[in-house]
């Protein structure tokens, strides 16, 4: 009688994705043990046997790593639920399913489990032939296995139903009224417990009426399956805020509570941590402050305990210490909308792949040959790099040579790389990363100011508009002044990632990681665009486009519009990463946001802004030396030193610079992406105005040092040639894409591209072109990825390249 009067609080493992470890659900168990948690549940949708194969038994190596799972639970405290999913495929009819689903559940009994669930949520209603004849619904049907099971395992004194009709958005007509639960409430043994999730799949809060209301249906009080905190329908999400929308007094209406936290096991320190407050203060009888349930005080609470594990090294027990220092083979994830497409790493829109972790069993496979292989380049091309920025006086051969006076790549190392201290994470960090990633229904502060400045930012972008000299200098100053707020805090994204990939604690980097790198990228290209509109967003004049259209293109809907009181969040998809997404001129083009991890994450404080005409030299010398290693590093003693760049960025750093774009990290310049408006008049100019400078800058005279500038000037106007006028039609606009081949995190060459993008999309572009060689499946493979689809090849023009287009 005492274990049927226990409330039920702790952790379900119950969510679509790559189960938890066993090492991974011990350290579980010590922190549930610690925060006053007194049950788990055992159903995680992705492990073959508690779901697909629910017929077949654990082998006796499986078997041993259970019965040390429920010892563990047991000795400290805690209850184990061992969960079943057959509803997929089961015959409720069968008397041979049912011995399997009997022999299955002896099993685990066996292994000194003590408390079970039967799980048919996420499944099909309609029935087979043979149980419709033996049935009179599907309630009925799913009821009377239920019981034949609850006795056969003796009456534990828990025992779960997760009925398929398990939250008020599913109940057919309502809760009050669904023939569905008026079956299960009637029909199911009264010492049997329902599980309920809430008005939604993932409910906004809990209210006492609505649970009596579904108590009332059940004839029994519910227990609640907490999706607060779930993030497998979205993959770019992850819930780091405490545990709120539940008051304490609801303890009332209900058996009890289990919590299905986040995927990443690392992420649910706050979540179990505040949840652990919620229960003590539900337990409390005096109702002074001090015992009353404050979300806010709870989150400061777990912010201080978890800011000792966050700076700790990785801890054994945690990840497998054996392989730290190799990368395993990327873990498959998946979400739950788009549950066919499981062979994806991840469920979504868009697939993106998670960032592999570290091998939590040591039975993970060693990684395949080709991986190995692109690993230890990754880490030679951050060695050389790390390398420059230690010696910036020893350059190898064929690297770049000193950086200019005033802006030279040894005083960014310096000014760039000692900014927050390395391996250490600070408090105000950990606040930022929890208000980023905060509640599927409500944004963190952070997150709540940044989404603000942007969209105030946009709105008035015509106060600093190109033209914009009828504008109140006093408006200006305070875009611009918004602006910086704006830039800072994107600063600040930039500095939490290198903090988390410096951090000691490897376990959380690899959890975190891809969360913080892909918001750190989509704030990368937000800043830059903020960056670029001051001055450069065009009027109302314009032929092309001007910053009133910029008003449609740009997303008008956030996600906190779409998300009202009933929606689900998986009605928009993408967190803050995805809002700040749909803010921009292109937001709608998931495929330029939405890519791969690198492999080996890098602490490189990389930066993409518009270009400043003292960024000339570093791009020139750049763009000089990858020409190099592609004639084998030797550079003929006849050939001027601009002669490279003339060719490849001299007409459009000169023509229209404003949509010149560059990539820099501590050591300086690595890459720039420069683009053209409207090819036809660009042409125009070069020919009138660039061709001409040129020849007079290198001309045909007999003593001329240089042998082959007649040839530069022949290749520039042959660069200039005409495109059929189908082509440019809808594709006006032309990018030219340069990055040091040392990048290891080839993102940032994505995210470059992006910000061109979306400046050109800001001024009326519809659709851009490149020419890229044959040759370079590297480039060809790139642009595809992006959206970039071959729309003429160079025979047609005479000429080698192929040319790829994309719709803006």
């Amino acid at each position: 009688m005492e274990e049927k009067r226990q409330f039920l609080c702790g952790v379900v493992e119950g969510f679509y994705g790559r189960p938890w470890s066993m090492d991974q659900r011990k350290v579980l168990f010590q922190w549930m043990q610690r925060w006053g948690l007194n049950t788990y549940l055992y159903g995680p949708k992705d492990d073959l046997k508690h779901r697909l194969l629910w017929r077949e038994v654990y082998s006796p190596e499986e078997e041993s790593q259970l019965r040390m799972l429920i010892a563990e639970a047991q000795s400290r405290g805690l209850r184990f639920v061992y969960a079943l999913s057959p509803g997929q495929d089961i015959v409720f009819s069968s008397s041979c399913d049912l011995t399997l689903l009997k022999r299955k559940l002896r099993q685990v009994s066996d292994l000194g489990c003590q408390a079970f669930a039967i799980l048919f949520d996420d499944i099909d209603h309609s029935m087979c032939q043979a149980d419709s004849e033996a049935f009179a619904s599907f309630a009925h049907a799913q009821v009377t296995v239920t019981n034949e099971i609850y006795r056969f395992l003796g009456e534990p004194p828990v025992f779960l139903f997760c009925p398929t009709e398990y939250c008020g958005s599913l109940c057919s007509p309502s809760v009050s009224k669904s023939p569905y639960l008026q079956t299960v409430g009637e029909d199911l043994l009264p010492d049997i417990t329902v599980i309920w999730t809430g008005s939604k799949v993932i409910s906004r809060k809990l209210s006492a009426d609505c649970l009596a209301e579904v108590e009332s249906v059940l004839q029994r009080p519910p227990l609640v399956w907490d999706n607060l905190h779930a993030n497998d329908y979205d993959s770019r999400r992850l819930f780091l805020g405490p545990f709120k929308g539940r008051e304490p007094q609801l303890r009332s209406h209900l058996r009890g509570l289990l919590l299905n936290p986040n995927c990443e096991f690392e992420a649910n320190y706050i979540p179990l941590h505040t949840l652990g407050s919620w229960l003590r203060a539900g337990k409390e009888e005096m109702k002074d402050e001090e015992c009353e349930y404050c979300p806010d005080r709870a989150l400061s609470a777990a912010l201080r305990d978890w800011m000792e594990e966050l700076n700790q090294p990785l801890q054994a027990g945690r990840q497998c210490t054996k392989t730290e220092q190799r990368v395993s083979a990327p873990s498959t994830r998946c979400k739950t909308p788009d549950r066919s497409e499981c062979s994806s790493t991840f469920r979504g829109s868009s697939a993106v792949d998670k960032l592999p972790v570290f091998p939590l069993n040591s039975s993970s496979p060693p990684p395949s040959p080709t991986k190995a292989k692109g690993e230890r380049e990754g880490r030679e091309g951050e060695r050389r790099r790390t390398n420059q920025l230690e010696h910036p006086s020893q350059q190898p051969p064929g690297s770049r040579h000193g950086a200019p006076t005033g802006g030279g790549r040894g005083q960014k190392a310096q000014g760039r790389g000692s900014c927050a201290g390395k391996g250490m994470l600070s408090e105000s960090q950990v606040r930022l990363l929890v208000g980023l990633h905060y509640l599927p229904h409500e944004h963190g502060a952070s997150a709540q100011k940044l989404l603000q400045d942007l969209t105030w930012l946009k709105t008035n972008c015509h106060l600093v508009g190109a033209n914009s000299k009828k504008a109140p200098p006093q408006k200006a100053d305070e875009w611009r002044g918004r602006a910086s707020r704006f830039l800072g805090l994107c600063e600040d994204i930039a500095q939490l990632h290198y903090s988390v990939v410096s951090g000691a604690n490897r376990a959380v980097l690899y959890d975190l990681y891809p969360y913080v790198w892909d918001l750190r990228n989509t704030a990368l290209v937000a800043k830059a665009f903020i960056c670029w509109l001051d001055g450069r967003v065009q009027s109302d004049s314009s032929t092309l486009g001007s910053w009133r259209n910029c008003f449609h293109w740009c997303g008008k809907t956030t996600g906190a519009d779409l998300l009202g009181v009933d929606s689900e969040p998986w009605v928009f998809k993408g967190g803050v990463s995805g809002e700040v997404q749909m803010l921009l001129p292109i937001g709608s083009s998931s495929e330029l946001f939405t890519h791969p991890p690198p492999l080996f994450p890098t602490s490189r404080l990389y930066n993409v802004r518009p270009y400043h005409s003292k960024d000339k030299v570093e791009l020139y010398r750049m763009v000089r030396q990858l020409h190099l290693r592609t004639q084998g590093g030797q550079e003929s003693t006849t050939s001027h030193p601009d002669i490279i760049g003339d060719r490849c960025l001299g007409p459009c750093l000169a023509l229209c610079p404003e949509y010149s774009f560059i990539l820099e990290d501590e050591l300086g310049v690595c890459g720039c992406v420069l683009g053209i408006l409207d090819v036809r008049a660009f042409a125009k100019r070069c020919q009138a105005t660039w061709i001409p400078a040129m020849r007079d800058k290198y001309p045909p005279r007999a003593n001329n040092t240089y042998t082959n500038t007649q040839e530069l000037i022949q290749l520039m106007e042959e660069d200039q040639g005409e495109y059929p006028d189908s082509l440019l039609y809808h594709f006006p606009s032309q990018l030219r894409l340069d990055a040091l081949p040392e990048l290891v995190d080839v993102s940032v060459s994505r995210t470059l591209l992006t910000s061109l993008l979306t400046a050109l999309k800001a001024n009326g572009s519809q659709g851009v072109f490149c020419e890229v060689q044959p040759t370079d499946r590297q480039r060809l493979e790139f642009l595809t990825k992006l959206g970039f689809l071959e729309i003429l090849r160079g025979e047609a023009r005479s000429r080698e390249g192929v040319v790829l287009g994309r719709l803006l």
